[in-house]
């Protein structure tokens, strides 16, 4: 029981970070709308999380609605109660777990190569995500390719 209690009170405490961000969540309901105010900015500047899914933006801004309103009107997160923090605490997983995601797939990644037959250097500059929905296409292309027989054998 005691180590149950102690897990909890860990998990509990205000020390997950929203997506980049390393700073301590501070749970007082003016320091999280600053915080809030500053990841509904990087949502809208359509460069920080420019791969996010418009399902997942709607579920994040929903997510950061629910727990702004349980914060409303609280000065510390230990007058909330045990479900109160649970729900809060899984919320901002969520929003973490989204905005990570979508932060790592809007990285810009350039290369920096020559056409076969050419001298000429080219820069092509692309979004992790392009990078990996393109090579997706490209297999999805040549497995298609080579089941109708247009492509090597396979033995």
């Amino acid at each position: 029981m005691k180590k149950t209690l102690i897990a909890f009170l860990l998990a509990a405490t205000p020390m997950f970070a929203f997506a980049a961000q390393e700073a301590q969540l501070a749970l007082a309901e003016g320091d999280f709308a600053a915080q809030r105010a500053e990841i509904e900015q990087d949502l809208a500047d359509g460069k920080t999380y420019a791969e996010i899914s418009a399902s997942d933006r709607a579920k994040v801004r929903e997510t950061l609605e629910r727990i702004s309103a349980r914060l409303e009107g609280v000065d510390s997160i230990d007058t909330l109660g045990e479900p109160a923090k649970v729900e809060i605490f899984n919320d901002q997983e969520l929003i973490n777990t989204i905005l990570t995601q979508a932060k790592a797939d809007s990285r810009l990644v350039c290369d920096n190569s020559r056409a076969t037959g050419s001298h000429r250097r080219t820069t092509k500059c692309q979004t992790v995500a392009e990078r990996r929905r393109r090579m997706e296409a490209d297999q999805d292309h040549l497995q298609r390719n080579v089941m109708n027989g247009i492509g090597p054998v396979k033995n």
